[in-house]
């Protein structure tokens, strides 16, 4: 199933320049590998080497993620963006969770680029559209690891059942797990990249083939509608 993945005007006319790379293959979802935590942890003692933690949401990738939830009336400090929250960790010298090889592969790619990544198991997306727009109050959103997650104001991705990721943490029932054998990724540009979109698109090729045994990989970019449209 080919995944149709749409931004609603709503989100489009707080973030004009967003991009969102969706990435769609067949995988392999083992345990992570040394070689795959190794990566992390250089990654991760990169950020730590070369950035304050007052720089981190200043990093553009970052910095265009919080202006959007500003934009959309969410506060970014409390409901931090996930590229944000991995990075503040590696600058505290908290050590990373160890987990699947498609979960670490995602963190090192936010880690590396500053992009919050979206990573679905694709069998259990409902329907054949994934519609970004903006959560609303009340809305129900199991987060994974959080419980019942108050995504209000939060840019929300949606199938035909409801919202299955944020920035913020995605949605248990869409969950990457041992059994997950198509992947979905939605790679978040709202605005300027330490990467361009090419780089980006390269890196997520290797991760996926060294790490997760990728095949028959799909890339696509998605842009807002053009105002009026």
């Amino acid at each position: 199933m080919k995944i149709n993945v749409n931004i609603s005007p709503e989100v489009a006319r707080v973030a004009p320049g967003l991009k969102v790379i969706a990435v769609e293959a067949n995988v392999s979802n083992g345990p992570t590998t040394d070689v795959l935590w190794n990566e992390i942890c250089r990654a991760a003692a990169d950020i730590r080497a070369s950035m304050p933690m007052e720089g981190i949401n200043k990093r553009p990738a970052i910095a265009a993620t919080r202006a959007a939830y500003k934009a959309l009336g969410k506060e970014p400090n409390r409901y931090r963006p996930s590229a944000e929250a991995l990075c503040r960790r590696c600058v505290k010298g908290l050590e990373l969770y160890r987990s699947l090889a498609v979960i670490d592969l995602i963190n090192l790619l936010s880690i590396v680029t500053g992009h919050s990544i979206g990573g679905f198991d694709l069998d259990a997306i409902a329907g054949p559209d994934l519609t970004l727009g903006v959560g609303r109050e009340g809305e129900p959103y199991e987060a994974i690891g959080r419980g019942q997650l108050n995504i209000a104001c939060l840019p929300v991705f949606r199938d035909a059942v409801g919202g299955v990721g944020t920035p913020t943490s995605d949605n248990d029932r869409t969950k990457l797990s041992l059994s997950t054998s198509r992947l979905l990724m939605t790679i978040n540009m709202y605005g300027p990249s330490e990467m361009d979109e090419a780089a980006v698109i390269e890196l997520t090729r290797r991760l996926l083939h060294d790490y997760a045994g990728a095949r028959d990989v799909e890339f696509r970019t998605v842009i807002p509608p053009a105002p009026g449209a």
